[in-house]
């Protein structure tokens, strides 16, 4: 007999991530007339916030950096780039082709306590990286406490 932890809420969160992910992935994208692949791909992005910034990160394996535009208006961050089919292998040579091609827009809306002057972008092993500073007056100040 196997003793496992009970989760109560661990299926709900799955599903919930499940039924997310499907209407983000397949719905959301078109397929083109007479193909088996899509026309634009969703590069996956880790967002996550620290004291001092906003950090992105997106998997764009095999492009390079200026087959990617990143833009920044009215608190509103996107990232577009296109990646080319390989023209040099003959398609009749493949025997299954999954890798996305094509055109890809993501716009992520930031809160208004961002720094536009100190946005830093870099890529490394086929991963994009944005760092977007927080404002100086929009970040948490400790509140000392006197005691009398």
């Amino acid at each position: 007999m196997t003793i496992s932890r009970w989760k109560p809420f661990g299926d709900i969160v799955s599903l919930h991530d499940r039924v997310n992910r499907l209407f983000e992935d397949e719905f959301l994208r078109e397929k083109p007339k007479n193909s088996g692949s899509f026309d634009s791909w969703y590069p996956t992005t880790d967002i996550l916030e620290t004291k001092d910034e906003y950090v992105f990160k997106m998997e764009v394996p095999g492009l390079k950096k200026d087959e990617i535009n990143v833009e920044f208006h009215n608190n509103i961050l996107t990232i577009r780039g296109e990646k080319k089919e390989n023209v040099e292998i003959k398609k009749e040579d493949y025997h299954r082709i999954e890798s996305f091609t094509g055109s890809f827009s993501r716009s992520f809306t930031l809160p208004k306590n961002v720094d536009t002057e100190k946005i830093n972008a870099s890529m490394k092993d086929g991963i994009l990286e944005l760092k977007i500073a927080k404002a100086e007056e929009m970040k948490a100040k400790a509140i000392p406490i006197n005691v009398r």
